[in-house]
């Protein structure tokens, strides 16, 4: 791994003083503004737009004839939007510009205004859902029905994402995603992972990035990529927005919030706080049937929970613009959740189908959560040349305590008790450090092509502890050394890529190589067990893409991923359910690695149509479980089980019927099997998935705007488990007030309640029914409203002020 670090440093100076001297590389856009398609629109404003989060670029005034030009223009992705007294605001469509490119944009066509409003607003509209060939972008601010959302209630609502009920987050055709927050890891999963997606409150995000055909600058995830990107104000002067939302469901939710930003020609200072205060329900019933010994058993169990959410989220930052081509930055963000649970489980045993006895728990579970993340990072053009330079260092701590209160009850069939109560008292402390570190350049070699490289080193260290103590009676408690537990975990991942950008004529190429080393260590200290790993891996990534013509585009692409076992998969100790359930994790886990194709065809830069494949081998993410006919007890655990075949299609298209009604429609169809190795018993089942997913928007005069979604998923499997069909219908509609400053918003979710997993297992000694209920039926009303002086600087900056913006892509 040296070898290979010192061998990309030599290449990266290489490069670097190569082009020192060179010619400066930098791209322009120009156009003509017309009034009615006829008269040139002298003297308006246009302001050019970061595509991605609408932040002003430049801004310049257009002559007498009508034109306009901005150069010496970073390559990216752009949006036009012109101004002027007595008119209404316009907009163009996105451009994308390459290095040394000069665009002629269509012209822009200004109307007069019917009143003029007293502020101008420079947040340009972006469809809620852009497709782009391996990548779906999510744009939050541009939905109706995810106001008042949490980040874990937006992913269950989104195209080609599953949420199940355990929290498991994956993108349809691949096993568990890898979730990010503004390009860094969370190194969370399942309920550790939903607490800390539940405090990400909607007003806060900017848009969700699903991500299946990432390049080698992201982490080699088998799982695709799903990144929150959360807002961070660029605009000039002080720009606040005030956020509050009251919602009911079975419980009332109630959250309000800030976000602001203020901008001088040298500092950036902007920052969010939210908080929110959420009460829900989770039920689920489990049906097991065990046939051993020429005896039928049946262990039914009712589960019913409260849980209530109170949550502090919130980042502050600046960035501070040493110089047109320089920016450093620092942003601390986090949160501090407090839960409060009880859970009542009720389980019933039958023996020959006679009632036998029945078993209670009743659980209190007081939890504390605190994240706190740090980052300094630099943003730089190195020379003339065009380089660029990014680097980010990272902090990141996960503290968690808990503690739980159960008390079991044991009771025959006429109600009296066939034993003493059985108290336990369970602790479960955890804390995560995560010391992450990268480094991102790019050369733009010519007019058509660059070359971009990196490394990236992580630390990650997880101290887990379980404290398990029994009460029998009135007498004292006693630690159960059985359960008590004592787990550390350290990893390190070096990673460095490389990777290759051209345009030739009509032929887009896009290929890299990723290196990975992953060094671990498990320790159970309890067990005094420890397991060791060391491995390096290659990933390569290939995108090709062909323009057909202007509106007919087709690309192909491959790249290989891993994903590794979660913390406390990896923890050899029990955690306890109930009596009869529990979960265990497994120290000798192996990653799981992907291959994955996708071909893509594009039509108007809008309708995409995807065909895909994506084999995984060694997986390890499926529920596996263990039971012990003798005992009744039934252990859920990981295995790397087997194998994964994914084959599919996705299609995007967005619809305009009218000026008033467009539509977006989603269908993604896969087939799917699984083949398990043989020594985790037998199963080779193939089975088709297939989710249809349309939204409907409206333009109600002026000022209002409504949406209508709704979602269908076939029955399917995911691996041992078989799933019937669900549907569920949201809408929304807004209202924009205070010449358009303010909005309400009301949403309605899951109205018709129809969300529920209801699931059957059958495999080899395993008979198991289940259904599964989370609180999804929520009405939700939102205020917004939006106050500054977001143009008022612009004068001073007309045509000479260059946004620099800090990358939240993670390698």
């Amino acid at each position: 791994m040296r070898l290979i670090i010192v061998c990309f440093f030599v290449a990266l100076m290489a490069c670097l003083c190569n082009n020192l001297y060179g010619q400066e590389k930098s791209a322009g856009i120009q156009g003509k503004v017309l009034i009615n398609s006829q008269l040139p629109a002298e003297s308006s404003t246009v302001i050019l737009l970061n595509y991605n989060d609408s932040s002003i670029v430049k801004s310049t005034l257009v002559n007498k004839e009508g034109l306009y030009k901005f150069s010496n223009l970073e390559p990216g992705d752009y949006l036009l939007m012109v101004t002027k007294v007595g008119y209404s605001n316009a907009y163009s469509r996105q451009y994308k510009l390459i290095a040394d490119q000069i665009i002629t944009a269509d012209d822009v066509i200004i109307s007069p205004a019917t009143q003029q409003l007293k502020e101008v607003s420079v947040t340009a509209s972006r469809p809620p859902v852009e497709v782009q060939p391996g990548k779906i972008i999510l744009n939050i601010q541009s939905s109706i029905i995810a106001t008042g959302s949490s980040a874990l209630d937006i992913l269950r609502q989104s195209p080609g994402v599953r949420v199940d009920n355990n929290n498991s987050i994956n993108i349809i055709g691949r096993q568990n995603a890898l979730i990010t927050i503004n390009g860094k890891p969370t190194n969370l999963t399942g309920e550790d992972l939903a607490t800390i997606l539940r405090s990400i409150p909607a007003s806060t995000i900017d848009r969700i990035e699903l991500i299946t055909a990432g390049s080698v600058k992201y982490d080699a995830s088998s799982g695709g990529i799903i990144n929150i990107v959360t807002k961070k104000g660029n605009n000039y002067g002080e720009n606040v927005t005030v956020s509050a939302s009251a919602g009911y469901g079975r419980y009332y939710k109630a959250s309000t919030g800030i976000v602001f930003n203020d901008r001088t020609d040298k500092f950036n200072i902007f920052g969010n706080y939210n908080f929110s205060s959420n009460k829900t329900f989770h039920d689920f019933s489990n049906d097991r049937i065990i046939d051993f010994d020429n005896l039928q058993s049946e262990y039914n169990v009712a589960y019913s929970s409260v849980q209530t959410n109170n949550n502090n989220s919130f980042g502050f930052g600046t960035d501070y613009y040493v110089s047109k081509n320089n920016t450093i930055g620092f942003l601390v963000s986090g949160s501090f959740v407090g839960v409060d649970l009880t859970k009542n489980d009720n389980l019933k045993i039958y023996n020959q189908a006679v009632f036998d006895s029945t078993i209670t728990a009743m659980s209190d579970v007081s939890r504390n959560i605190r994240r706190l993340n740090y980052n300094v990072n630099y943003n730089g053009k190195l020379g003339s040349g065009g380089q660029t330079l990014t680097a980010n260092f990272d902090y990141n701590t996960y503290n968690r305590s808990s503690t739980e209160h159960v008390t079991n009850n044991f009771y025959n069939t006429d109600g009296s008790k066939y034993s003493d109560s059985l108290q336990q008292r369970i602790l479960s402390p955890s804390n995560i450090h995560i010391w992450l570190s990268k480094i991102d350049f790019t050369d733009p070699l010519s007019k058509t092509s660059k070359l971009e490289a990196g490394i990236k080193y992580s630390n990650v260290t997880s101290n887990n502890d379980l404290l398990f103590y029994r009460q029998t009676g009135n007498g004292p408690y006693i630690e159960d050394a059985s359960f008590t537990n004592h787990f550390m975990y350290t990893e390190n991942v070096n990673a460095a890529y490389i990777n290759y950008e051209n345009n030739i004529d009509k032929l887009s190429i896009d290929a890299g190589l990723r290196v990975e080393q992953t060094i671990s260590k498990g320790n159970s200290v309890t067990l005094n067990q420890t397991v060791d790993n060391k491995y390096t891996d290659l990933f390569p990534h290939v995108l090709l893409s062909y323009t057909i013509t202007d509106k007919k585009e087709i690309s192909l692409s491959f790249n290989r991923g891993i994903t590794r076992p979660g913390y406390e998969l990896l923890n050899p100790f029990l955690y306890y359910v109930d009596l009869y359930d529990y979960h265990s994790g497994n120290p000798y886990l192996k990653p799981e690695y992907s291959n994955s194709i996708e071909l893509s065809y594009t039509y108007n830069k809008t309708i995409v149509a995807t065909l895909y494949s994506n084999v995984i081998s060694d997986a390890y993410e499926l529920n596996f479980y263990e039971q012990n006919d003798t005992s009744k007890v039934n252990i859920n655990t990981n295995r790397n089980f087997g194998r994964i075949e994914n084959f599919g299609i996705r299609f995007f298209a967005p619809v305009t019927f009218t000026t008033w009604w467009n539509a977006n429609f989603n269908l993604d169809a896969a087939y799917q099997r699984y083949i398990s190795y043989p020594q985790n018993g037998y199963l080779n089942k193939g089975t088709q998935d297939v989710v249809l997913k349309t939204t409907q928007y409206f333009i109600i005069g002026n000022d209002f705007t409504a949406e209508l979604s709704g979602r269908y998923e076939t029955p399917s499997y995911y691996g041992l488990n078989q799933y019937k069909s669900y549907y569920n219908v949201d809408a929304g509609i807004s209202k924009k007030l205070f010449n358009k400053n303010g909005s309400i918003r009301f949403a309605m979710v899951d109205i018709f309640n129809t969300i529920r997993d209801r699931s059957r297992t059958n495999y080899e000694n395993l008979n198991m029914t289940g259904v599964d209920k989370r609180e999804s039926q929520i009405a939700t009303l939102t205020f917004t409203y939006r106050f500054g002086k977001m143009l008022k600087s612009i004068s001073h900056h007309t045509g000479n002020e260059e946004e620099v913006r800090r990358t939240n892509s993670t390698n």
